[in-house]
């Protein structure tokens, strides 16, 4: 394992940050706290300085990070961006060989930082911290460290007009004619910015990021056409990145930048998009020849452009952003002469490849958002394929470091959006044992194995009353859309306590516990606590002695099919005849009458009942990832298809985790007892 690196170098801000208190934005859900974000908003501030080089270097390493993310130029050329989301107390930094970039004698960097303000899903911002701190070392000397001989000036092109999704990003008009356009070329006059300035208030504890940089791949359009004075671009998929264009026509015009991840049925785009982002914004030319320089990145497979009149475009192609990737793993033989299981496969794959950013987001438009719930599958599913386990760790340890804020963690990690969702860390016990399973590192379990108990024994002096868990203060989602959880008969409202015990969460929480009794005797000790009372109590309140089946909560008569299907998935069923009954309702409902969260039980369940014929007959139902394909999929819907959600992202992750279930893993080992 690489060594920790000693910063020389210290925070440096510009003015409206040195001095600035740190805001705790940090709360339980259901206690109220007022966070303005008025103030201190969408400050994009650049930081150059040169620096001389004296003779050939055999090696240089930049160590660097920002709050709350960074653009790093080296003599006018994009070396790379970061740092992943992450909580104060553990923040990475990341460290590039940047070797390639430097030239004997004067050299430029610059650095585009973006301080976005906003309480949501994307970093741990409205915290009121803002900074760049780095150390440039060559052949083991330090040339030079952020300091305050650096220059900076906030960027005046990016003019604030709405936001796009849950307050996740800025939606902006950019202005070529800004003074600080092309900050980052060698020859850019920086002689009216100021000298940067030490930040006063610091409580960093500063890490070797664990999880690797992004890779960056240029897309160029597989068509264009132009009709009147609108350039349409299709770039052949749904990417996630950033749109580049250079153009040339007079100062002040106006060239208006539309993106979507489908058309429209007149065949332009559809950039008031199903998940609720209205991919609109303008870009203001110079009169020279510019290029357009967005900072965030979309989700987006088409373009338009809407001309003025004498503008000529000269280049335009994406750059798509994403996790490294190598596929590793292959289907399953028996699958892989199936068509259909092929292209499910494909997609599946390409989903991950271009998907996964700095972390396992659900979807990178609406949200981008690090939750823990459809996350863990998602996570399972990218080391299968790849072999790399940085994206679990990331997720269980981050999961863990969330713990700070409350013993059973939130649902949605490294943000400033306080969030929680009672399943979702149940979950997270699965994914510690499916990780140990797939990797075998017992040190890393026996680590993780302290703190599983931990967080049982959280919910248990909290919520656990007669072996049930009951008096939710957190969000219990059950299944998501609302349209999947079949009437469930439970109050589940978010924002309000769910005081009977129900099914759902009572489930996970059993197969939580059982799976840490398996991690306690991989590790050689004693199981973590008799299940056997809590299974007794899960029939007592549930079970109906006359169908066979099982009910939502102690208080409801109504049976409904998801929680049945996590009842078969964990094997809490209390005989052969309620096995018997629980396939044949399966079997009659199908996989496509579950979503998000019942679906991947439903499909290991089938896997440990050893129902491998259904388990086909799901992965191919017509109206399941065949449908997203017929409706012109290139990368997983959020849903069995566009329609069937409100807010449907056309690019989301967990719906890949089918290639799971099609890979030549042994799922047996995988998924048992």
């Amino acid at each position: 394992m690489r060594e920790e690196h000693i910063f020389k170098g210290k925070w440096i801000t510009d003015s409206e940050f040195a001095d600035i208190e740190i805001r705790n934005v940090f709360h339980r859900q259901l206690e109220a706290a007022y966070l303005p974000c008025d103030e201190h908003r969408n400050r994009h501030i650049l930081f150059r300085k040169k620096f001389y080089v004296s003779k050939p270097i055999q090696k240089a390493t930049i160590y660097i990070t920002a709050d709350d993310y960074y653009k790093l130029y080296i003599n006018g050329t994009f070396v790379t961006q970061g740092p992943a989301p992450a909580y104060p107390f553990s923040y990475g930094y990341n460290v590039v060989d940047i070797t390639d970039y430097l030239l004997c004698g004067e050299n430029t960097i610059a650095v585009h930082t973006l301080y976005q303000g906003l309480i949501n899903r994307v970093w741990v911002s409205a915290d009121n911290r803002h900074g760049l701190l780095m150390d440039l070392v060559a052949d083991d000397e330090m040339l030079i460290c952020s300091d305050d001989t650096f220059l900076t000036q906030p960027h005046t092109g990016y003019r604030e007009t709405g936001t796009f999704g849950y307050k996740t990003q800025f939606a902006e008009e950019y202005d070529s004619s800004a003074p600080e356009a092309f900050f980052m070329e060698p020859d850019f006059d920086d002689s009216s910015w100021k000298l940067a300035q030490y930040r006063k208030n610091v409580d960093y504890t500063i890490e070797l990021q664990k999880t690797k940089s992004l890779v960056f791949e240029k897309i160029l359009p597989c068509y264009t056409s132009k009709k009147e004075n609108i350039l349409f671009i299709d770039f052949g998929a749904c990417y996630v990145g950033y749109l580049f264009v250079k153009a040339k026509g007079k100062k002040g015009n106006k060239i208006v930048v539309r993106c979507g991840q489908e058309l429209n049925s007149d065949g332009t785009v559809r950039y008031q998009m199903r998940c609720g982002c209205n991919y609109e914004e303008d870009w203001l030319l110079s009169g020279r020849e510019d290029w357009l320089d967005w900072f965030d990145y979309k989700s987006f497979r088409y373009t338009e452009l809407v001309l003025p009149n004498e503008c000529e475009i000269e280049d335009v192609y994406m750059m798509a952003r994403h996790y490294p990737f190598e596929l590793k793993a292959k289907m399953k033989a028996e699958f892989a002469v199936n068509p259909d299981l092929r292209a499910i496969w494909d997609l599946c794959v390409r989903t991950q490849e271009y998907g996964v950013q700095e972390v396992i987001q659900d979807c990178m438009d609406r949200e981008k958002g690090f939750y823990v719930g459809d996350g863990c599958y998602t996570a399972l599913t990218n080391m299968l394929l790849t072999n790399d386990d940085s994206m679990v760790r990331k997720l269980i340890d981050d999961y863990f470091a969330s713990t700070f804020i409350t013993p059973t963690g939130v649902t949605c990690l490294d943000c400033s959006y306080m969030q929680e969702i009672a399943e979702y860390p149940l979950y997270l016990v699965y994914l510690v044992l499916w990780h140990y399973r797939l990797g075998g590192d017992k040190e890393y379990l026996r680590k993780k194995y302290e703190e599983v108990c931990k967080l049982l024994d959280a919910y248990k002096q909290e919520y656990e009353k007669d072996f049930l868990l009951q008096e939710l203060n957190k969000w219990c989602v059950v299944e998501w859309p609302k349209n999947f959880q079949d009437n469930y008969d439970v109050d589940i409202t978010e924002g309000k306590v769910c005081h009977e015990p129900h099914i759902a969460m009572n489930a996970f929480y059993i197969e939580a516990i059982k799976s840490a009794n398996i991690m306690a005797r991989e590790l050689g000790g004693t199981e973590y606590r008799e299940v056997q009372p809590l299974i007794d109590a899960y029939h007592n309140a549930f079970h109906d002695s006359e169908k066979h089946l099982y009910k939502d909560s102690s208080i409801s008569e109504h049976i409904s099919y998801i929680g049945n299907v996590y009842t078969y998935a964990f094997q809490l069923y209390k005989g052969e005849e309620e096995r018997r009954q629980l396939e044949i309702m399966i079997e009659h409902r199908g996989i496509t009458a579950v979503s998000f969260f019942g679906a991947f039980p439903l499909l290991y369940g089938l896997v440990r009942h050893k129902r491998y014929d259904l388990l086909k007959q799901f992965l191919v139902d017509q109206n399941a990832w065949l449908r997203m394909l017929r409706e012109d999929a290139t990368a997983i819907f959020e849903g069995w298809g566009k329609d069937v959600k409100s807010n449907t992202s056309l690019f989301h992750l967990t719906f890949s985790y089918a290639a799971v279930f099609l890979s030549d893993v042994n799922l047996d080992s995988l998924f048992g007892n």
